[in-house]
Order: C-alpha cells, then sequence, then structure tokens
C-alpha cells in the first residue's frame, strides 16, 4: 500500500462520512432535497475516478470511492422516489 493510496482513502472517507447526515435526513424526512444537476455528475465523475484509482492498483482508494458512489447514487434516488412528496 502507498502512501498516495492510505491519503487518498483517508480524505475519500472524510467525505463518504461527511455525505451520511445528508442520506439519513432524506430518508427520515422523505425528502430528496439533491438536484440531479448534482448528483448525476458527481457519480459519474466519482465512477471515472473510482476507474482510474482501481487501474493504478490503489484498491483501497477505489473502494472507499465506490461507497462515496453510493452515497451519492443514494442521495440521487431520494431525488427520484422523493419527488412526489414535495
Amino acid at each position: 500500500m502507498s502512501w498516495q493510496d492510505i491519503t487518498i482513502t483517508i480524505a475519500s472517507l472524510v467525505f463518504a462520512l461527511s455525505l451520511i447526515p445528508q442520506v439519513y435526513l432524506g430518508f427520515k424526512e422523505k425528502k430528496g432535497v439533491i438536484t440531479y444537476a448534482t448528483s448525476i455528475p458527481t457519480c459519474a465523475g466519482l465512477c471515472v475516478i473510482g476507474t482510474a484509482y482501481f487501474s493504478l492498483e490503489l484498491y483501497f482508494s477505489f473502494a472507499v470511492t465506490c461507497l462515496t458512489t453510493a452515497l451519492w447514487f443514494t442521495l440521487f434516488l431520494q431525488r427520484v422516489f422523493y419527488k412526489k412528496n414535495r
């Protein structure tokens, strides 16, 4: 494991952890407050970054980026499914 993998993993983990309260709030209040213009490009960009990490054999960075992507995708899904409740 390289120092770059450790550094990127820690930073990505902070990003993922910071999204958890937003995801929880969306489930609790049944609102999708994140816009499509934010969630879709972020998910797509994170997928590209994750692919690059994987190709560079930065596997921990790849794994945490997948987690962050899943959280952003959850915010996207909240917008899709809770839109009717607005």
